[in-house]
């Protein structure tokens, strides 16, 4: 063997920084690997500080994921820890560098125990694979396979746009390395949807598709009242009622001026008083007039945040505006001491006197109600909480299956008093319009609303074992991802953020799930040992292998334009190049052949 020497930079966070000197071993008669490359022998322990080629080792990049993936901590802040902390200086692009070999890293170590979370599945009994993607404006489309039961994600892809051609082949990916599902939930969306009814039509056992119920409603509702919810939006703003409410606000706060503090209290003191009492003189009853418009602008306050269609939040503003210009109407008649208040109050009526004035306000206002209250009748039935995993996850399994038969009975004789009432006397042309829209989604829906009970084989116990009824914990993580990376970036889009986020990210979240840890890595602190053991496999295999070096990268179409093709496509240039040709093109005979 003939021997060489070779000086390195080292910085790891048990030894800190050093200069290491390797012995590096070639064979003498020049032996070769299939790949070409000198059959040599490094260094053993050196390899398993640090990454071949690389500065910074292993302990030092799983910090630096941790950080960055699990804790969402700005490059910054994670240079001033471990300047802190370990007394290692770092740049940001080395920060960014060894974020990007973490993830590789660990959607390596995520594939090789694929075996060890197979058999964890199976003995669960199965798992419930929760399908779902995220963006933000059409770009970043992140779709996440997530295993509902461990609450682990399986899988992370960036795709070119939400299409069942590019979610299929994901589908039958998680399938190959984890085995069949026993359920698969998803969302309404048409490409979520093909690609479901694709995949499990090639498996061999009998997957239950199931519609998430929180989606269903959703879509229900959109469909039911959103025409009617937009009617009512568009009557306000053609009326103007909140410019024109946040002006009179705006003008009664700068009349006080700097009275409007000691004001405030003395309009509080009016306001807990007898109900009768008229409106005070001065500047409280100044304040207490402001406060009657805020009172109709602050209309959202009565929904859970829930957004559309499960609250309406125009019908509210319909409802309070009205209040209001009739309770002005009995603030007159009792005076005021004060003429200066009569006048405010009397401008504030007029900026209210189109909602009972003009009668499409009423008129949109009754249709949006008895649609509404329908909405909220099959909501009801189906006994679900929006924003919520499911009412039935605090329940034994036996109960909630029981309690899952008492909502599908009640939804049957919900459908059943869609039918009778449609039929009867009283119901109008708009009303047997909603309720044949909602039978129309039933009928299209209603197979995939149950079969969330699963029977658990012999080798997992027995019993059943049931199905959360939303992909609620899908979204749940998703908000988690992009609450982090607001945390992180301190912007509210996160439209650049999404694109560049790598997907192998998401699998990060499964290190805060102990029962992942213990069954992939042991613990986080071997995290670094695997990481090597990983590196040292790969070599291995491309020096016998030299095609896995350089894995074939297939890519679909995409509808949207990645962050790349935006550069050239956009660019003014190209531009002129399509405009010269296109006038050159005039001058010439158009060829045949």
């Amino acid at each position: 063997m003939v021997q060489k020497s070779a000086r390195r930079h080292v910085v790891t966070l048990a030894y800190g920084p050093f200069v290491a000197r390797e012995t590096i071993r070639v064979c003498r008669a020049r032996c070769t690997y299939p790949s070409g490359a000198l059959v040599t022998v490094r260094a053993g322990g050196l390899s398993r500080l640090v990454g071949a080629g690389a500065t910074f080792g292993y302990d030092v990049e799983v910090f630096v994921g941790i950080e960055r993936f699990v804790h969402h901590r700005q490059r910054d802040e994670i240079r001033e820890e471990l300047s802190r902390k370990y007394g290692i200086s770092i740049s940001s692009g080395e920060v960014t560098q060894l974020a990007s070999r973490f993830c590789a890293h660990l959607a390596g170590l995520h594939h090789l125990a694929e075996p060890l979370i197979r058999d964890a599945f199976c003995r669960d009994g199965g798992y419930p694979l929760h399908i779902d993607a995220t963006g933000e404006a059409g770009r970043g489309t992140l779709f996440v396979a997530y295993a509902g039961w461990r609450k682990w994600v399986l899988g992370a892809w960036k795709l070119p746009t939400e299409r069942a051609d590019a979610i299929t082949p994901r589908l039958e990916e998680i399938q190959e390395a984890f085995g069949s599902p026993c359920a698969l939930m998803r969302d309404l969306g048409r490409a979520v949807t093909l690609a479901a009814e694709d995949f499990v039509s090639g498996l061999e056992t009998r997957v239950p598709i199931l519609s998430c119920h929180e989606h269903f409603l959703a879509d229900v509702g959109k469909d039911l009242l959103n025409a009617h919810h937009q009617a009512l939006r568009n009557l306000f703003r053609r009326f103007r009622l909140r410019p024109k409410l946040r002006s009179f606000v705006r003008d009664l706060g700068r009349r006080l001026g700097g009275e409007l503090p000691d004001a405030r209290g003395e309009a509080a003191a009016w306001i807990r008083s007898s109900a009768d009492e008229a409106l005070p003189g001065g500047r409280a009853g100044l304040v207490a007039v402001r406060s009657l418009a805020q009172w109709a602008l602050d209309y959202a306050q009565d929904g859970d945040n829930l957004g559309f269609p499960f609250e309406r939040p125009y019908l509210e503003f319909y409802r309070r505006s009205r209040t209001l210009r009739r309770a002005i109407d009995g603030f007159l008649r009792q005076g005021s001491a004060d003429a200066g208040v009569g006048s405010a109050l009397r401008r504030l009526a007029r900026i209210l006197e189109p909602v009972v004035a003009e009668g499409a306000f009423a008129d949109v206002a009754k249709l949006l109600r008895r649609r509404a209250r329908l909405f909220d009748a099959l909501r009801s039935s189906l006994r679900l909480t929006p924003k919520s995993q499911s009412d039935l996850d605090g329940l034994l399994a036996e109960e909630a299956a029981a309690e899952l038969k008492d909502i599908r009975r009640e939804l049957a004789a919900f459908i059943r008093s869609l039918h009778s009432r449609r039929l009867g006397r009283g119901c109008g042309k708009d009303e047997r319009k909603a309720i044949d829209m909602i039978l129309q989604h039933l009928e299209r829906h209603g197979r995939t609303l149950w079969g969330h009970v699963i029977r658990l084989p012999r080798r997992a116990g027995g019993g059943i074992r049931l199905v959360s009824r939303t992909n609620g914990l899908v979204e749940t993580f998703f908000n988690q991802l992009k609450h982090g990376e607001r945390r992180r970036s301190g912007r509210k889009a996160l439209t650049d953020d999404l694109e560049h986020l790598p997907p192998e990210a998401a699998l990060a979240y499964n290190l805060t799930r102990a029962d992942y840890v213990e069954l992939v890595c042991g613990s986080l602190e071997k995290l670094p040992e695997l990481f090597a053991d990983l590196d040292m496999r790969a070599r291995e295999m491309v020096l016998c292998d030299p095609e896995l070096a350089e894995p074939e990268q297939t890519e679909l179409p995409a509808g949207s334009l990645s962050r790349e093709d935006r550069a050239i496509v956009r660019a003014d240039v190209l531009r002129a190049r399509i405009e010269t040709a296109a006038r050159d093109c005039r001058h010439r005979v158009p060829t045949t052949g």
